[in-house]
C-alpha cells in the first residue's frame, strides 16, 4: 500500500491534540471522550472527562460506545466476505434472498404520492445496496416528501419511544419495506442508510446464519473485536456511559439512552449494520488498520485486497456525489465539512476532493452519537474519536473537526 515507511507524530502535536480535545470537556459541553491516532507502529489513546456529565467513573481505554452510523463501514465486511467467496456476484439481482423487493414501483416523482409510480427498469442487484443507490433511504433533503412519512408510519424506522433503529424482526421489516415503493429508479441515486440495514438481512439470508454471528465468525473475532456487537452484555454494561442529547437552547444534558436498561443493554430485534453496533477504539482500530493493511491482519486474510479497494474507492458518478453533499448540508454532525467529501464507496464515504486538512483518499465515516472513524492509505493513519453525546447540538461536531485538524498538524516526516 502506498505510505510504507512514514514515521509516527511529533510530541508537539500530540501534545496539542490533548490540550484541544481536553478544552472541549473542560468547557463542560462534553462530559468525556476517547481518541485512538495510529500511524504505522505508533498509537496515542486519550481518555479524557467521565463517563456520566456529573462525574464519576473516567473514561478509561475499554469504554464502549454506541457506534451510531461507524457501524456501517464494518457490517458492510460480511457482504464483502460473500463476494470473495463467489456467494454474491455484484450484478446479481437479489430477487432470491430478498423477495420482498421483487417488481418494484417506482414514484413517478421523489416527493410525489404513494401511488403514482411507474414499474422499475430492472431488478435491484447487490451493487445497489453496496453503493446506497437501490432506490430508497431517508433523505434530508426531502424531509416533508411523502415516503419520509411512510418510512415511519409503516414501522421500518422508529419506535414508540422514538428511537430511530429498526424494532421489528428480519423478517417482518422485509415484509414493511416491500410494501412501499423505490422512490429513485435502481442505481440512479445515493440516498442514506436504509440500503446498509437491508445487507444486514441479505447476508442472513444468504449465509443462514445471524448477521451477528456471521460477523463474529468471520470478522469480529479473528480480528480479535472481543466487545464488538450489537448489544453489551450484562458483565461489560458498566463500561457503557449513557447516550447524551443536550438541549440546543440550555445546554443541559437529557439522557437520550441509559446504559442498564437501555436500548443497548439487551439483544436487539433487528441487528442494523445501519448503526446498531457497540465497539471500542481498539476494536475499531483493529479494522481500519486491517484495511489499510490490504485485508491482512497479522499473517491472516481477512478480506482480499480488491474487495478492500473496492469499498475503499468512490463507486458513484458526479451526479451522485452531489446527492451526497446537498444531503450532508442537512444533517447537523456532517454541516462543518465532514461527510462532503464527494464519494462514496462500499459502507463508508471516500474522499474525492481536499476541502479540509485531510487528503484525497481518505474513507470512513461519522456517526450521529458523536462518533468519527476514517483511515488515510497515504499517510498510513487511522484516527477515531468518540463520545457519548448525540449531534443535536454543534458540540460534538466542532470537536471532531477540532480532532482531525490537529490530528494532520502532529503528522511529523
Amino acid at each position: 500500500m502506498r505510505g510504507k515507511g512514514k514515521s509516527g507524530f511529533s510530541e508537539a502535536g500530540v501534545r496539542r491534540l490533548r490540550e484541544v480535545l481536553a478544552r472541549h470537556v473542560e468547557s463542560g459541553r462534553i462530559p468525556g471522550l476517547l481518541a485512538l491516532v495510529s500511524r504505522g507502529e505508533e498509537t496515542h489513546v486519550e481518555a479524557i472527562g467521565t463517563m456520566r456529565h456529573d462525574g464519576g467513573a473516567p473514561m478509561r481505554r475499554d469504554t464502549i460506545f454506541r457506534m451510531a452510523s461507524t457501524s456501517k463501514p464494518v457490517a458492510v465486511a460480511g457482504a464483502m466476505v460473500l463476494l470473495d467467496e463467489c456467494r454474491l456476484r455484484l450484478d446479481d439481482p437479489i430477487d432470491r434472498w430478498l423477495p420482498e423487493l421483487a417488481d418494484r414501483r417506482v414514484l413517478k416523482r421523489a416527493d410525489g404520492p404513494l401511488d403514482d409510480t411507474v414499474p422499475a427498469r430492472r431488478p435491484i442487484t447487490v451493487r445497489d445496496l453496496l453503493t446506497s443507490t437501490f432506490g430508497l433511504g431517508l433523505d434530508m433533503t426531502a424531509k416533508d416528501a411523502p415516503m419520509m412519512g411512510a418510512l415511519f408510519e409503516r414501522g421500518v424506522y422508529g419506535q414508540e419511544d422514538g428511537w430511530l433503529l429498526p424494532a421489528s424482526e428480519p423478517d417482518e421489516w422485509m415484509r414493511r419495506l416491500g410494501t412501499l415503493p423505490l422512490m429513485y429508479q435502481p442505481g440512479e441515486r445515493w440516498q442514506y442508510n436504509l440500503s446498509n440495514d437491508v445487507l444486514g438481512v441479505l447476508v442472513a439470508r444468504v449465509t443462514g446464519q445471524s448477521f451477528e454471528d456471521f460477523l463474529r465468525e468471520r470478522i469480529f473475532d479473528p480480528l480479535g473485536m472481543k466487545d464488538t456487537g450489537f448489544h453489551v452484555p450484562a458483565d461489560k454494561i458498566d463500561r457503557l456511559p449513557p447516550l447524551y442529547a443536550p438541549d440546543p437552547q440550555t445546554g443541559e444534558f437529557k439522557v437520550e439512552d441509559e446504559a442498564e436498561g437501555g436500548h443497548h443493554s439487551r439483544p436487539p430485534a433487528f441487528q442494523s449494520g445501519g448503526g446498531g453496533l457497540d465497539s471500542t477504539v481498539d476494536d475499531y482500530h483493529a479494522y481500519f488498520r486491517m484495511l489499510l493493511n490490504g485485508g491482512m491482519h497479522g499473517t491472516q486474510r481477512i478480506l482480499s485486497r480488491p474487495a478492500v479497494e473496492l469499498m475503499t474507492t468512490n463507486r458513484l458518478t458526479p451526479e451522485q456525489q452531489a446527492a451526497i453533499q446537498a444531503w450532508a448540508r442537512n444533517v447537523v454532525h456532517l454541516s462543518h465539512g465532514l461527510g462532503q467529501h464527494g464519494g462514496w464507496g462500499f459502507g463508508m464515504t471516500v474522499r474525492t476532493c481536499r476541502g479540509d486538512y485531510a487528503p484525497i483518499g481518505q474513507f470512513g465515516w461519522d456517526g450521529g452519537t458523536g462518533t468519527t472513524t476514517y483511515a488515510d492509505p497515504d499517510n498510513q493513519l487511522v484516527g477515531i474519536l468518540l463520545t457519548q453525546t448525540g449531534m443535536s447540538t454543534p458540540d460534538s461536531a466542532r470537536a471532531i473537526h477540532d480532532f482531525w485538524t490537529t490530528l494532520y498538524q502532529a503528522i511529523d516526516d
